[in-house]
């Protein structure tokens, strides 16, 4: 398909909303550069397995019977059951499993226990065997079991959660032991690996626990097989000599299972900034894992965007002056910032944990000391913003939650421009900040860890994108524009992320935490100051026709606190300092005014909007001559969400 008849595309099911992103940089790139794509996006799709097996035991079986049925043509495909079956299929394919992506709550099927009988009765040959099925079913229906697939409150967060890093019978307190045990014993601790990132913790026969470590020769073997052999072919088409190595190291880690091996790998990849293709392929994130250490599997490439990472590399050439003029404390500065490399890139494949929902901007490493020896790459995903802002044009979302007419004005007419400023601060400059002090444990905030550094990085960004640094190195249209950026952020974090929650329900993400935290506490922050000096509020929500409204009335004040607010979060990384980290995120982080979100439900409910966004991929296909000969590679854009799942089903099993 062409690229002047691309279509963002409007599927819609559920409470999620499919798109397009466009690759127009592939165009122009050479054969030999199109082939290593091909390669390296066979790898990133080889492992989608992998993160389903991750997310719950369960979900690859209950897939397979899913889409077993799906296929059946002796089942009748109309009624109301059925239509509950396909946003069913749809939901768990989006998620990559039977819990929401986002909430991580299981999903409650509206068909009825007896239809889905029914339909497996009718499957001549089913890949799922009726003892099988019997459990299955139990866990799709049964709203009590494995309700949660991470869970961040109780007294035993993996004995609450059904993800699969942990075997089923493995305590927080036996896990929690076990690692810090392996910590103690580092031969180097100021260089540590990251211990757990790649294994699923289980007993032994004796009681024992022992890791059962991914590589091709153990636990998911058969995929990490499949992504190597991908890899292999991809070592042929590398744009340069750096780019094999890479590639090399990768395998050897996936072959052996070394974190140490790791970490070279890691240190080599950092260091390649020359190419303009670049991947990652590997146990990434830990976000799916309550304790915050175990890795799921994510794999996504990316073509260098040249025009737009100019104003990336602006900000990685002025890394230095951030840092020395942060309002942190300068016990917790880095007295010299390494190897940061900023781009602004277009996806060319997503995978793994990034697909169908995806990041738009990710910072990697996330060994604190890979960061601060050798540095750390930083992307924003510019054909993905481009699309997710191209689906919210005249969709009435900002008219709805942004009344006054100037602020709209103000908010249209920057707010893209300055989001994507945000999330190059957020990634390149606000992840690479800081400095945890000597003998603090980098994983010293636990459950909590994922929440402040998310924090740490916002407010980095929101701090620097009002500086008059940013007008004077050309970053910014105007003066005043990054109050657009303050305005919807403070909008989002109060109210309009709410609606990605069930009512009676509190915020669990690390992400929604993070926003919730920086709004609630500069909300406290600006009506305890004007209560003592007597003044408007820096900030405040009001009453207007009905409806909360946002109303900022100070935004050099609201910066201010944004400042003190960065210093405190940079303090709790640095010192590893959990206990006044659980109070933060518990006071503004986790709880909801049900008044207020009861309004902001119905408000957006009225909207007709799907709250949660998502990819539908290209897909990529090698031309070839009456002789056999690869003469280019196709992308096409034509595939739809069903196809291309069911695709993927097969191709990548």
């Amino acid at each position: 398909m062409k690229n002047n008849t691309f279509s963002y595309g409007d599927v819609r099911f559920a409470d999620i909303q499919l798109l397009r992103y466009r690759v127009p940089a592939f165009d122009s790139l050479s054969l030999k550069q199109k082939l290593y794509i091909y390669h390296l996006s066979e790898a990133a799709l080889a492992g989608r397995n992998i993160l389903w097996d991750q997310n719950c035991r369960f979900n690859l079986s209950i897939r397979r019977l899913l889409e077993d049925i799906l296929n059946n043509s002796s089942i009748l495909h109309e009624g109301t059951d059925w239509e509950a079956f396909v946003t069913y299929i749809r939901q768990v394919w989006f998620a990559n499993g039977i819990h929401h992506h986002y909430s991580t709550d299981k999903f409650t099927p509206a068909f009825s226990d007896a239809w889905l009988r029914e339909a497996y009765s009718r499957i001549d040959s089913p890949v799922v065997k009726p003892e099988e099925f019997e459990t299955l079913l139990n866990v799709i229906v049964n709203p009590s079991v494995l309700a949660k697939r991470v869970c961040q409150s109780g007294e035993d967060l993996l004995q609450a959660s059904a993800c699969n890093y942990y075997a089923p019978d493995v305590t927080q307190k036996e896990a929690e032991d076990y690692y810090n045990a392996l910590k103690a014993k580092a031969p180097n601790p100021d260089q540590p690996v990251m211990y757990g990132m790649n294994s699923r913790l289980e007993h032994n026969a004796d009681g024992t626990l022992t890791e059962n470590t991914y590589y091709t020769q153990g636990l998911y073997g058969t995929e990490l097989n499949r992504i190597c052999s991908h890899l292999e072919n991809a070592l042929e088409y590398a744009e340069n000599e750096k780019q094999k190595d890479i590639i090399h190291l990768l395998l050897k880690f996936y072959q052996t299972g070394s974190l140490d091996i790791f970490d070279q790998y890691t240190i080599e990849w950092v260091a390649e900034t020359e190419g303009e293709i670049d991947f990652v392929n590997g146990f990434t994130e830990v976000y799916g894992d309550p304790l915050g250490l175990k890795a799921s599997w994510e794999g996504y490439v990316n073509i260098l965007d040249k025009e737009a990472t100019k104003r990336t590399e602006i900000l990685s050439q002025n890394a230095q002056w951030f840092e020395d003029n942060s309002p942190v404390d300068e016990r917790f500065k880095k007295k010299e910032c390494k190897g940061v490399t900023a781009r602004v890139v277009q996806a060319a494949i997503l995978g793994g944990d990034l697909y169908p929902s995806s990041a738009i901007g990710i910072n990697l490493p996330n060994s604190n000391w890979i960061r601060s020896v050798h540095g750390s790459k930083s992307v924003t995903i510019g054909n993905l913003t481009e699309a997710y802002d191209n689906a919210a044009k005249g969709n009435g979302f900002r008219q709805e939650f942004i009344p006054d007419e100037d602020v709209l004005k103000m908010v249209n007419d920057f707010a893209h421009q300055l989001d994507d400023l945000h999330t190059d601060l957020h990634e390149c400059l606000g992840h690479g900040s800081g400095v945890i002090l000597p003998g603090v444990d980098a994983d010293a905030l636990g459950v909590h860890g994922s929440t402040i550094e998310e924090a740490r990085a916002d407010l980095f960004a929101l701090y620097y994108i009002a500086d008059q640094k940013m007008h004077q190195l050309g970053l910014t249209p105007t003066m005043d524009a990054w109050k657009s950026n303050y305005y919807t952020y403070m909008l989002n974090g109060l109210m309009t992320q709410l609606v990605r929650i069930q009512p009676n329900c509190q915020i669990e993400e690390a992400h929604m935490r993070n926003r919730a935290i920086i709004a609630n506490w500069c909300l406290e922050q600006s009506s305890y100051w004007a209560k003592i000096f007597g003044m408007p509020p820096a900030m405040e929500l009001v009453k207007k026709d009905g409806k909360t409204q946002l109303v900022i009335n100070d935004y050099p004040t609201l910066r201010q606190y944004i400042g003190q607010l960065l210093a405190e979060v940079q303090r709790i990384k640095s010192e590893g300092d959990t206990e006044a980290a659980r109070k933060l995120v518990e006071k503004y982080g986790v709880e909801i005014d049900s008044e207020l979100h009861e309004e902001v439900l119905s408000r957006y409910k009225a909207l007709n909007l799907a709250p949660y966004k998502g990819f539908i991929n290209p897909r990529y296909s090698l031309v070839k001559d009456s002789n056999g000969n690869i003469t280019d590679v196709a992308i096409s854009y034509d595939e739809s969400y069903d196809e291309q799942m069911l695709r993927y089903g097969r191709d990548y099993s």
